[in-house]
């Protein structure tokens, strides 16, 4: 995939520049150690305009990631909103995938940074696992302990977990990796939440040993909604196996069904399931075809 070419532009430290001419220091924390911080944002073309879904949400939540592991975050929420929306124009953009990432100062030691920078891309995005449904494994990597990370911040270092376990998954001929805790409990995929559906209700792993999604608020905020029953609790993976339905949901992949976990299939038709009522909903919700943002 291109990410970019000879026209796209970027913003870096306050100024708009060519992607091709901008340069970062080969010294930094972040280069070596993983030390950043960074989001995933869509924005949609809708009948009103291109619009950025949830952007506060995501830059608060980037925010609090800095803080949570003493990166220094001096921007303005309100001012990095406006800087998006004009990058989006500048490349014209409608449908997007946005990458806003604070990066340290150079560095070479194990010390919190004095000073840091931001950089905030975008590129065209459409469906990331099309329109199927999943074949997912249960990946023999575990997600970290939250005792050794500050496991609700976003952090660049996090995601070779990610990394590790989806490329695992995928050499075995799955679509994607589910993680347990390191309670044997189940967690997340490396780049989405999980939502179960069993007997008319759904289930969701409770916060603590995940990434506090984004999109996993909104599907809740849903389901408040639409008067679905959603529990959040330690999940094992026999309740996971002998359930009716499940799906991931993300910035990234929105909402998509699971056909099959392991060896398990689920047998309900996905067009029946809680999750494809949810999936419709957060489509029209994006797209904003049904103003749920009142409410919201």
């Amino acid at each position: 995939m291109n990410y970019y070419n000879s026209n796209t532009v970027i913003y870096l430290d306050d100024e708009f520049v060519k992607a091709r001419d901008a340069k970062t220091d080969l010294y930094g924390q972040s280069l070596h150690y993983g030390y950043a911080a960074f989001e995933g944002i869509r924005a949609y073309k809708t009948h009103n305009a291109t619009r950025i879904f949830k952007a506060r949400e995501h830059f608060e939540r980037l925010k609090r990631s800095c803080d949570l592991t003493g990166i220094p975050f001096n921007w303005d929420i309100n001012d990095l909103i406006g800087k998006t929306y004009r990058l989006l124009e500048l490349n014209n953009l409608k449908d997007a995938y946005i990458r806003p990432l604070v990066f340290c100062e150079p560095n070479m030691s194990l010390t919190t940074p004095k000073a840091s920078n931001i950089m905030i891309c975008a590129w065209e995005w459409g469906s990331y696992f099309g329109d199927k449904q999943l074949k997912v494994c249960i990946s023999p990597y575990e997600r970290p302990n939250p005792k050794s990370i500050h496991i609700e911040a976003k952090m660049s270092g996090h995601y070779v977990n990610a990394i590790l376990a989806s490329g695992d998954a995928k050499n075995k001929g799955f679509d994607e990796a589910l993680l347990l805790d390191a309670k044997g409990f189940i967690a997340e995929a490396p780049s989405a939440n999980i939502f179960i559906e069993k007997n008319g209700k759904l289930y969701t792993p409770a916060l603590g040993n995940i990434l506090p999604g984004i999109t996993r608020a909104t599907i809740i905020e849903l389901c408040k909604i639409l008067d679905i029953e959603v529990i959040e609790k330690q999940i094992s993976t026999d309740f996971l196996h002998n359930a009716d339905s499940a799906f991931f949901c993300g910035t990234a992949v929105e909402v998509v069904g699971i056909h099959t976990i392991d060896d398990v299939v689920y047998r309900p038709r996905w067009r029946d399931s809680i999750g494809a009522t949810l999936q419709r909903a957060y489509k029209n919700l994006v797209l904003e075809k049904v103003n749920y943002e009142v409410i919201i």
